[in-house]
């Protein structure tokens, strides 16, 4: 007789990572490494907000996801040690977990980044970690208002055109100030693409 083996608690990913890696966020004892706020006041740039939700293959919020940032500062560069964090506050690294907030969102406050390189876009590096999935998922968010940098930017060209949206961050012109909204959609319509990193 054929048995089929099923997954234990020890092969999954279970809702701990948030716990761990942002506990002030979750009022643990404990202070967090890195918060989803990527600036210091004096850093220079035009100060954004990045607000969404990640969503499973039944388009539910995922309360338990972990989010991590990683982005340029304002003119492209990616802090190299900690004397270049000291001097503007730039961390360019950020972590945030969906669990404390109402509607499940991460919400990063950060500087809109600068091209890395002139044929890229300006972007945020997103790593998503959560229940049910071995191992961490790899996207890229854009911004809307780079259209012409989108164009030409060779990691958005090497995805097929029509699922390139599911990568760009739309402005909300009604949440005031500079806030993109970006949401991650696990599996299903309007998947997020996923890279393999």
């Amino acid at each position: 007789m054929t048995q089929t083996l099923k997954q234990t608690p020890s092969q999954t990913v279970g809702p701990y990572f948030a716990y761990g890696l942002v506990p002030q966020q979750y009022n643990f004892d404990l202070k967090s490494l890195f918060t989803p706020v990527l600036v210091a006041p004096e850093t220079p740039g035009e100060r954004i907000t990045i607000v969404g939700q990640v969503f499973d293959g039944d388009g539910n919020p995922v309360s338990d996801a972990l989010i991590e940032v990683t982005q340029a500062d304002s003119e492209g560069r990616y802090p190299a040690s900690r004397a270049d964090i000291a001097a503007n506050g730039f961390r360019g690294f950020g972590r945030v977990g969906t669990g404390t907030d109402a509607q499940h969102r991460f919400v990063i406050e950060t500087v809109k980044p600068g091209k890395t390189a002139p044929d890229s876009a300006p972007h945020v590096n997103v790593t998503v970690l959560m229940r049910g999935i071995l191992l961490h998922a790899f996207t890229r968010m854009y911004f809307d208002d780079e259209a012409a940098a989108n164009a030409v930017d060779p990691v958005l060209e090497a995805v097929p055109a029509n699922r390139r949206a599911t990568l760009i961050a739309r402005r909300d012109a009604q949440a005031g100030g500079n806030v993109y909204r970006f949401d991650i959609r696990m599996q299903g319509a309007g998947e997020t693409v996923f890279f393999d990193v």
